[in-house]
């Protein structure tokens, strides 16, 4: 039991890990904010949105959930329920490149 637990968090590590590698490097090459869209002036660049809020969606998530409110506070069920969505989230991106990289190096 212990290991898959340890294996469940070391793929959410690697998921946050390219996650919020990918938001960064988004941002600095395209200029603008990363957040969670669609669209696109043309279907190749709607596509490329969607690919870039797969990828750094779990990064994006954990900062809406420090997003304040009005009065300057922070809302806890913002917080808790975007980190369960995030956490979730990583789980899954780092499974997919985590398996990409056994499938290609061939462990």
């Amino acid at each position: 039991m212990t290991k898959e637990l340890l294996l469940a968090a070391f793929l959410i590590g690697v998921g946050l890990c390219m996650a919020g590698a990918g938001t960064h490097l988004y941002q600095f090459v395209a200029r603008q904010q990363a957040m969670l869209r669609y669209d696109g002036k043309t279907f190749i660049s709607s596509m490329g949105h969607v690919a870039m809020s797969f990828i750094c969606g779990p990064y994006i998530m954990l900062q809406l959930g420090w997003q304040h409110e009005e009065g300057g506070t922070l809302s806890m069920t913002s917080a808790l329920v975007s980190a369960v969505v995030a956490f979730g989230w990583a789980f899954l991106t780092g499974l997919l490149f985590m398996g990409a990289y056994v499938a290609i190096l061939g462990w």
